[in-house]
């Protein structure tokens, strides 16, 4: 299998909300801001060639489907469908894609689906041969959401991937599109049925740890549906990552996508990081 870690489109979002109730004087320490106090994200995923003889791509970040009023006030500044331009550097087309899995279907994690907007065009579906797997307690999530995360879900998507065809609901431990080498484990603080993959040593962290940042453990989100639930999820997440020696795959940090976890102090902290991946094993 051959590992690639694949830049979507990024954007700029308010550092407060993205730090939950720790205050500004904290957060500063790890991260810089613009003159609206925006932060820079990355919405990243990650693509494994011939993993089950198959090109898997976890996660398609946020994507480029926001009519510009929404793409201006989520802070998406790149013009183009970036995840596309991602994959055809390392020379995948959409087509080559044979399953895409989603954490969850937040628009910064699923919106990357969806073909750049056009004023004239509905959106369809960018990955045309893919068959989709998203958690099923997710779906049922998002599909009937609270009022609190309605705005979270992009309702043409739930629909497209419906009536696709290709949509399969995971509540196991295990897939057979991907066969032995893909575990999935479930959490619940950040938004009910969120789906990590673990491949190997690489744990795909999605919104549980979006960062570098978050890997402190009483930093939560905002956007974290239970927060104390969400601490607790974390608080034994980190510790399974350094009994197993594991990394953790990040999709909102900016600079890192890859780090391993240490506990130091009554601390943990991130080893070893990486900006870039590109590796086989």
């Amino acid at each position: 299998m051959k590992f690639y870690s694949i830049e979507g489109n990024r954007q700029k979002l308010d550092a407060g909300a993205m730090f939950g109730n720790a205050p500004k004087a904290l957060w500063s320490r790890w991260v810089e801001v613009d003159e609206l106090n925006r932060m820079e994200l990355a919405c990243r995923a990650l693509l494994v060639e011939n993993l089950n003889s198959q090109n898997v791509l976890f996660e398609t970040g946020i994507g480029d489907f926001f009519e510009p009023k929404l793409k201006q006030r989520f802070g998406v500044y790149e013009s183009s469908h970036v995840l596309i331009d991602s994959l055809a550097e390392v020379g995948f087309k959409p087509e080559d894609i044979d399953v895409v899995v989603l954490s969850h279907l937040h628009f910064d994690h699923a919106g990357g689906m969806l073909t750049s907007w056009h004023p004239e065009n509905k959106p369809k579906l960018v990955f045309p041969k893919a068959q989709y797997l998203v958690g099923k307690k997710h779906w049922q999530r998002a599909t009937h959401p609270h009022p609190r995360d309605q705005a979270s879900f992009i309702p043409i998507l739930n629909q497209l991937l419906e009536e696709s065809g290709r949509l399969h609901l995971v509540d196991r431990l295990k897939h057979p599109l991907l066969g032995d080498d893909v575990n999935f484990l479930f959490s619940d603080g950040h938004t009910p049925g969120l789906m990590h993959a673990q491949l190997g040593d690489l744990v795909f962290a999605s919104d549980l740890i979006p960062g570098s940042a978050w890997v402190h453990v009483p930093i939560s989100m905002g956007y974290d549906r239970f927060p104390e639930q969400l601490i607790d999820e974390k608080t034994f997440f980190l510790k399974q990552v350094i009994d197993q020696s594991l990394r953790l795959f990040f999709t909102h940090d900016p600079n890192i996508c890859v780090a391993g976890i240490e506990h130091k102090n009554g601390r943990y902290s991130i080893t070893q990081p990486i900006t870039k991946l590109t590796e086989e094993k």
